[in-house]
């Protein structure tokens, strides 16, 4: 009840975090989803959902959850372009993924898979990046700050996690 939100830093630039846990204490064997989006040092947008589709390796969770992210960064940078303050023209959104696999993937302009549903996701991923809306790059897992939206984590994690998300005690 003590902390809040703080946006300090300069410029004021989108960035977001994605994550993926696969089949990890799960009964249905769906993989669970997670991002986060911050401004100048602040979070302004983060979800955590269940997947929908049921991945077959951790590949395909980490794709399926930069898809979700990508389509969470178009809307927010579509929001922030009808800012009328807001710089233009925005820069590409820089996406963090713990995953060199899934990064690996969508870099390539072909999906060599069978499965229709990952096709997709792997096409949602291309369209963003092919138009410069997004960019992706690895983060160690330790400094994926949508970790805690995936799974249980120590809480010298969580605490890390938190305070790199803006949550800073009120002043």
């Amino acid at each position: 009840m003590k902390l809040g939100l703080h946006y300090e830093r300069f410029p004021a630039v989108l960035e977001g975090y994605s994550d993926a846990d696969w089949n990890t204490l799960s009964d249905d064997s769906k993989a669970t989803s997670g991002y986060i989006f911050s401004i100048a040092g602040g979070a302004v947008s983060w979800k955590s959902k269940k997947q929908t589709i049921l991945a077959q390796s951790t590949m395909e969770s980490e794709m399926i959850a930069l898809a979700t992210t990508n389509e969470e960064a178009g809307w927010l940078r579509g929001l922030l372009g009808e800012i009328p303050l807001w710089e233009k023209p925005l820069p590409a959104v820089l996406i963090h993924c713990d995953s060199t696999a899934a990064i690996a993937k969508v870099q390539n302009r072909y999906y060599n898979g069978k499965r229709r549903q990952i096709r997709r996701k792997h096409s949602t991923v291309r369209e963003y990046l092919s138009i410069g809306a997004v960019r992706v790059d690895h983060v160690r897992t330790e400094n994926n700050l949508a970790d805690p939206l995936t799974k249980g984590l120590a809480r010298e994690k969580v605490h890390f996690s938190s305070k790199k998300m803006g949550l800073l005690p009120l002043k």
